[in-house]
């Protein structure tokens, strides 16, 4: 009955499936059994949105329970099919196919990658930034956290979609819900631990709270030892600068990071861009006796 043309029953029908599909793993394989796909996929394409967001429901509840599952859901082209209809939807008509790619990802770093090859971060990166609703964004973030926290690759494609400041501007932003404070949180520090592309996180060097900054600095003392363009950089883009800047208490994680990074550099240039220096500099002029002959 998938292929009724009344939109009424198509509705009732993929919703019973989805309802059977959600128990258990046994049950979503005998659903898969009766050969649903790729047939079940046309229904993402459908005029009427309830069409839609059911089908979109049924493939998440699918996708949830196994690795196999959510494989076979890839094969048939279903992530594919999935991020167009969320990119053909808005508001709530989204919501099943954005926490499904999340569920598909969550499983293994080649599900993710089928995620990210299939072009959904920027699709979900899409729905961070113009939905209204607060449950929608938290779902949005909690599946870009669920594809970044992988490898540094899959947080390099996460994090070049620009969503780490959005993630901490709703992270930060008192109006939002508390569950989207939460999810924003958690995927910022899902990514942050992964990702080694340094120019995404220097915004995040000037904004971030105390909590966020020493996963953020800890990512900078691990590449800038072994990278010397990456440590030219980070002095012009005045990284290090703001590195001096930073109040951390003796013996903390934070103070290490900041140590091991200082260590990266001639004391001198160190110095340079600490607090106070050119004041002392100034000091220093006002008390020179010079030499004259």
């Amino acid at each position: 009955m998938i292929l009724s043309p009344d939109a009424k029953l198509k509705r009732q029908v993929l919703s019973a499936l989805s309802q059977i599909s959600k128990h258990s793993v046994d049950l979503a394989e005998m659903v898969v059994e009766a050969e649903i796909f790729p047939v079940v996929l046309t229904c993402l394409k459908d005029p009427d949105e309830y069409v839609r967001k059911n089908a979109a429901t049924l493939i998440r509840e699918i996708a949830r329970h196994t690795p196999e599952l959510s494989q076979l859901i890839v094969n048939a082209g279903g992530v594919a099919a999935v991020i167009d209809c969320i990119g053909n939807s808005k508001g709530n008509v989204r919501l099943p196919g954005v926490m499904m790619l999340g569920y598909v990802a969550a499983h293994s770093e080649n599900l993710a990658m089928a995620v990210i090859i299939s072009k959904g971060v920027p699709q979900l990166a899409i729905c961070l930034s113009e939905e209204s609703e607060d449950h929608i964004k938290a779902a949005a973030a909690w599946s870009l956290g669920q594809i970044g926290r992988h490898t540094p690759e899959h947080a390099r494609a996460v994090a070049v979609a620009n969503v780490l400041p959005k993630l901490l501007s709703l992270y930060m932003d008192t109006e939002s819900s508390e569950d989207l404070q939460v999810k924003a949180k958690k995927a910022l520090k899902n990514i942050l631990q992964k990702c080694t592309h340094l120019p995404a996180l220097e915004p995040l060097l000037h904004d971030a709270p105390p909590n966020i900054l020493k996963h953020v600095v800890g990512q900078f003392s691990k590449v800038l030892p072994h990278d010397s363009k990456a440590r030219r950089l980070f002095v012009t883009s005045g990284g290090l600068k703001k590195i001096q800047e930073i109040s951390a208490d003796p013996g903390s994680p934070l103070q290490e990071y900041i140590n091991t990074i200082n260590n990266c550099y001639p004391e001198e240039i160190v110095k340079y861009y600490s607090p106070g220096y050119s004041q002392a500099l100034l000091e220093r002029v006002d008390h020179y006796q010079p030499m004259i002959s």
